[in-house]
């Protein structure tokens, strides 16, 4: 998993891996989320890949966009 760069200094997203359709979610509580293009859609998965390379933005995209429609916990 790759460290996320947190470029806003406060977002509680640490970690992140990406697939083809998935994106892996580590959390400051070192919770770990898998989304996937099932769970919250092609654009939204797209959307959050960028926003994971960019490094700003992607918990707040993942609450805005239904951070309850992760496909499941991994840990």
């Amino acid at each position: 998993m790759k460290q996320y760069k947190n470029l806003s200094g406060n977002s509680e997203v640490t970690g992140y891996e990406i697939a083809k359709d998935t994106v892996k979610v580590r959390f400051a509580t070192c919770a770990v989320y898998l989304y996937s293009n099932q769970s919250v859609g092609p654009r939204n998965i797209s959307q959050m890949k960028t926003l994971a390379l960019a490094g700003k933005g992607l918990g707040t995209f993942i609450n805005a966009a239904g951070k309850d429609r992760f496909a499941r916990k991994v840990r």
